[in-house]
Order: structure tokens, then sequence, then C-alpha cells
């Protein structure tokens, strides 16, 4: 006859992850912001603001989709290596902001911006996530 009582071999339940610290909460949210703020902006600026040529510089944007599903699922290792992307973008940004004139140098300030802030919330993101897994397990 079956026994309605759990087996003593099962595997026991996953334990339920620990909650998010606001402040780690908040890096998190920066960073998906200014990440989609820069991707808007770079669209927006070879296509209809000020584009250069026929807007294929536009293609520079699409590396910027790559990695949303990683912050948005919130992998440690995407704000890594997002923060050292993003450093591509920034010379890019400081590069146009003295060379170009008018309302491109103006963008090209805005792109350096959003990646001091995307670079800012990643880095933290991760020091204070580390920090308080650390914590957690003390």
């Amino acid at each position: 006859m079956p026994s309605t009582t759990p087996s003593s071999g099962a595997p026991p339940a996953p334990a339920a992850p620990a909650p998010i610290p606001p402040f780690v909460a908040r890096t998190r949210a920066l960073a998906l912001a200014s990440l989609i703020a820069l991707f808007v902006l770079c669209l927006a600026w070879e296509l209809w603001l000020a584009p250069v040529g026929r807007g294929t510089l536009a293609v520079k944007a699409l590396p910027l989709l790559i990695p949303i599903p990683g912050l948005w699922r919130n992998r440690m290792y995407t704000y890594r290596w997002v923060s050292l992307m993003v450093w591509l973008y920034f010379t890019e940004g400081v590069v146009r902001a003295t060379s170009d004139r008018g309302l491109s140098a103006w963008l090209a300030g805005a792109e350096v911006l959003l990646c001091l802030a995307l670079f800012t919330a990643c880095a933290m993101h991760v020091r204070w996530r580390l920090r308080s897994a650390k914590e957690a397990q003390a």
C-alpha cells in the first residue's frame, strides 16, 4: 500500500532567495535605466537628431540590447562585463564631444554622462551585493 507521507530520500525544498537590500535594488534600477537611455540616445542621435551619413552609425546601439536580459535577471556576471563594455561608448562620447559641433557635441556629452551613470551603478551593485551576501553568511 502506498504511503501518504513523503519519503525520507526526497530532496529538501529549495530555500527562498534572500531579499535584495533596497540600496542594491536601486543600483539595479539605475543600471537598467541608464542602459536603456543610452540605447535610445544612440538610436535617436544617429537616426534623427544629428545623423552622420545615412544613419549607419546607429548599428552601434545594437550591442546595448545584449545585456538587458542579464541585468533584468540580476546576473552578477552581466554587471561585471557591462561595466567594462561601457567604456567603449564613453570613449566615443568624449571624442565626439570634443570634435563635433552643435547638437552632436551636446548629445555626446549626454552619452558620456549616461556612461558614467551606468558604470557607477554596475560597480556599486557588484560591490554592495557581494558585501550584503558576505554579511548574510556571517
